[in-house]
C-alpha cells in the first residue's frame, strides 16, 4: 500500500476529516503534506505522528517516556526495516524476528496500543499474499477499531 493511502487510512481511524492532500518525493516515493500552517512535512512517520497531534490523540505516541522511545523506534523500524524488505527470505527473516519479539507482548510497547502498531500493521499487510504472517501481532490488532476500520474498507472483514 502506497504511504499516502496509509496517511488517508490512518486520517479516518483518528477521525479527521478528510482534505489532506498528499504527494510523493523522489525515487522512493516518501510521502510529503502541504499543511495549511507553515512548512511542508516529509515523510511516512513524520505525518502520521503530526496527524494524531492534530487528532489530540497523544497517547498513540506512548504515555511515559520509555514508551514514547519505543514508540519512535517501532515507527524507525517500519521505515528502515519492513519498507526496505526486497527478497522473501529477508521477509521472512523480519517475520520471524517480529513474532519472537511479541511472544510476551500484547502490542510493540507492551500493554497499550500505539501508532506503531498502526503502522507495522499497514507496513505488513501487503505481505499477507506472499502467504506469511505473523499471529500474534494480526490476532492482536484486528480488535482494534482503526485496524478494523481499515479491513472494513479493504474488504477484509
Amino acid at each position: 500500500m502506497a504511504a499516502a493511502a496509509e496517511l488517508t487510512l490512518l486520517e479516518k481511524s483518528l477521525g479527521l476529516s478528510k482534505g489532506n492532500k498528499y504527494s510523493a518525493q523522489g525515487e522512493r516515493q516518501i510521502p510529503v503534506l502541504q499543511t495549511n500552517n507553515g512548512p511542508s512535512l516529509t515523510g511516512l512517520t513524520t505525518i502520521a505522528t503530526h496527524l494524531v497531534k492534530q487528532a489530540n490523540k497523544e497517547y498513540l505516541l506512548g504515555s511515559t517516556a520509555e514508551e514514547k522511545a519505543i514508540v519512535q523506534q517501532w515507527l524507525e523500524y517500519r521505515v528502515t526495516r519492513v519498507d526496505g524488505q526486497s527478497t522473501k527470505e529477508d521477509l521472512r527473516t523480519l517475520l520471524k524476528d517480529l513474532n519472537s519479539y511479541l511472544e510476551d507482548k500484547v502490542y510493540l510497547t507492551g500493554h497499550n496500543f500505539t501508532l506503531a502498531d498502526i503502522l507495522l500493521y499497514y507496513g505488513l499487510h501487503r505481505f499477507i499474499g506472499w502467504g506469511t504472517f505473523l499471529p500474534r501481532l494480526f490476532g492482536y490488532l484486528q480488535h482494534s477499531r482503526a485496524i478494523q476500520s481499515y479491513q472494513l474498507n479493504h474488504g477484509l472483514l
